[in-house]
């Protein structure tokens, strides 16, 4: 296994979430600081998904002519000059096109760091390695709101930030291999439906957590200040949740190579369940800490887990596909997830959030617990 080039794609691709965790709460706050309502912010928050469904469909096709490391490289530093123009540029309407473009290139970098690292690991190590590459990335985003606390959202220098440290990751992709093959051919809507159809629960697992990170990274910040809480408090609530994705992914990772992952896998959707229905009752108490903290946990848990049961099933093309077809529910949860609970936090319930995940965990559990509900159906 190619160790070097391992550590490399999954240092390329943690800047890309350092950047994103420092960058997009500072949006969501600049425009709550400018008096948009949860909606606006919500569509702000949209944005992106609908740029990941359009570079999702281009991935494998862009792959195929530039090959992978250099499209990768390529996509680091437009999404650099993307987030440099949200300084430069403070307005809602051009912010609007700046996050649909960041939606596209970033989701063709996650595609094929995802798809390079899957194709790198070993079976043998595969729940551990992916699991390092899930518990890593989020501990990325977990810094960029901590570092966002520390450097205040009064100015743009957590824009600044974002965009350096995406002009220094291609360097680290120089000279790497063992990058997945790829076909010229795009990836549609019907391809997308086949792949619902065969792995109808791991779908749902990948929309959902894509749905809870959007509105984790742009939402929870503005909905704990709703709750009375302080902007810095409010980025400390985020940082815990990422916090509680990040430290149990290596250990649910490791769990994945030895048990049954449909136990897991089953185990992580109850527990974001039952977290997310009790948010609304202790959101004032001291147990809202921890709970934080399991909220993640089990939220990442699913994520990591179904990049796990992908990694069995697919190589090389089939392998980019399927991470591309990762990347459409990806951005379908990201645009779902922020309008749905940005509308109903402004006109229905002010836990419009944590409700919203709780209803999307019932239904993973129930899918969950079907028979075969991970064996992919035959065409």
């Amino acid at each position: 296994m190619r160790w070097a080039t391992y550590f490399a794609v999954l240092s390329s691709v943690l800047s890309v979430g350092l950047a994103l965790g420092v960058s997009m709460p500072l949006v969501s706050l600049r425009l709550e600081s400018w008096g948009y309502g949860s909606f606006a912010i919500g569509v702000m928050a949209a944005m992106p998904a609908i740029g990941v469904l359009v570079g999702a469909s281009l991935s494998s096709r862009l792959a195929a002519y530039f090959g992978t490391a250099t499209l990768m490289r390529l996509c680091l530093l437009a999404g650099a000059l993307s987030i440099g123009l949200l300084a430069l540029l403070p307005s809602y309407p051009v912010w609007l096109a700046l996050r649909l473009l960041i939606g596209v290139i970033l989701t063709i970098v996650f595609i094929l760091g995802e798809s390079w690292i899957n194709q790198l690991v070993v079976e043998q190590w595969r729940g551990r390695l992916v699991a390092l590459y899930g518990s890593s990335y989020a501990l990325s985003q977990l810094a960029g709101p901590l570092l966002l606390g520390v450097l205040g959202s009064e100015d743009d220098l957590g824009f600044w930030i974002g965009a350096g440290l995406l002009v220094v990751a291609p360097l680290v992709l120089i000279g790497r291999s063992g990058a997945p093959s790829a076909e010229a051919c795009g990836v549609g809507l019907r391809d997308l439906v086949g792949f619902c159809r065969r792995l109808p629960v791991i779908a749902w697992a990948i929309a959902l957590f894509a749905a809870f990170e959007a509105m984790i990274l742009t939402l929870l910040p503005v909905y704990c200040l709703q709750q009375g809480f302080t902007t810095e408090l409010a980025l400390f609530m985020v940082s815990t949740v990422v916090v509680g994705d990040a430290v149990l992914q290596l250990p649910i990772g490791a769990l994945a190579d030895y048990m049954s992952r449909r136990t897991l896998f089953t185990g992580c959707a109850m527990t974001l369940l039952v977290s997310s229905l009790a948010i609304p009752v202790l959101m004032h108490t001291p147990a809202i800490w921890p709970l934080w903290v399991l909220f993640g946990a089990s939220a990442g848990g699913l994520f990591t887990l179904s990049l796990i049961l992908i990694g069995e099933r697919y190589r090389d093309d089939a392998l980019v596909r399927a991470n591309a077809h990762v990347a459409q529910l990806w951005g379908i949860g990201c645009l779902i997830g922020p309008l749905a609970a940005g509308a109903g936090s402004q006109w229905v319930s002010g836990h419009a959030l944590p409700l919203l995940m709780a209803a999307g965990a019932f239904g993973l559990v129930l899918l969950a617990m079907r028979p075969n509900a991970f064996e992919p159906a035959t065409a």
